[in-house]
């Protein structure tokens, strides 16, 4: 978490071009929305790659890495994938790409050449938040860089991003992605509801809406069976990006176009 924390903190303080590599899956979807949103909220916009899966299947690519190395990425994080990626991310070192993990997948012994693998089920962890799921890791990185910036002076003259009102996102994920909704979990997704249940992001709110959820008390069931099932739509076709997007965007056109589109499928 600190080598991983410190270089996402060196690349926000030095403006370099950060992507994240997520995945199509509702995790991964929310995973990369969650630090999306959080990178918005402090002035960064991140290059997002979501990989389609048909053609690039599950995790990290080389190609990918490329692709985002060519358009100016210094940094790439990985979401909800990458602790087993041994060759993209050698390569992605060799070219002279950071890489920073953040998974919850099951590790080997050896982990790949990455500036950090945030993951905590690698062979060497504790086990203690190992129920967590890949946007829950995120979120508790993102407590990590807030409180580095907040030591290096970084919102001396801006505001700082309430990350509480970021947990309706992680309850979405947390819930989608079937984890056991005890201890860490159980806190994510009870507070999470609270702010869903009042959440003004366009996105969220147009996808309750589609999904015939809006202005009713919403519980996990809700999550499990009205939003999963449109969030997951998009990985399964052409609109992978859609669950990155639809909690990211402030404009409600658009999250309304995206959410009526989700629910086609």
């Amino acid at each position: 978490m600190q080598a991983g924390a410190g270089r996402i903190v060196s690349a926000i303080l030095a403006g370099e071009t950060i992507a994240i590599f997520g995945d199509y899956d509702v995790d991964g979807a929310t995973s990369s929305a969650l630090l999306n949103r959080y990178f918005r909220q402090i002035g960064i916009v991140p290059i997002i790659y979501i990989p389609d899966r048909m053609k690039e299947g599950y995790g990290p690519n080389i190609e990918a890495f490329d692709t985002l190395k060519d358009d100016g990425a210094t940094l790439i994080i990985t979401v909800d994938c990458g602790t087993l990626s041994f060759a993209p991310i050698k390569h992605a070192f060799d070219a002279g790409l950071g890489v920073v993990v953040i998974d919850h997948h099951q590790a080997e012994a050896t982990l790949p050449d990455a500036v950090a693998v945030i993951n905590p089920n690698r062979l060497d962890e504790s086990g203690q938040c190992r129920q967590l799921a890949a946007v829950g890791v995120c979120f508790l990185v993102l407590i990590a860089v807030q409180k580095l910036l907040e030591r290096d002076g970084f919102f001396t003259a801006r505001s700082k991003p309430d990350l509480l009102d970021l947990l309706d996102i992680v309850a979405v994920g947390t819930v989608c992605d079937v984890v056991p909704l005890t201890e860490l979990n159980r806190s994510f997704v009870s507070h999470g509801l609270k702010i869903l249940n009042k959440t003004s992001k366009p996105g969220l709110v147009a996808l309750l809406q589609v999904a015939g959820a809006a202005d009713i008390p919403l519980t996990a069931n809700h999550l499990g069976f009205a939003l999963w099932p449109r969030i997951n739509a998009g990985g399964r076709v052409v609109l992978a990006s859609a669950g990155v997007e639809l909690p990211t965007t402030d404009d409600y056109t658009k999250a309304q176009s995206l959410a009526e589109e989700l629910n086609g499928f």
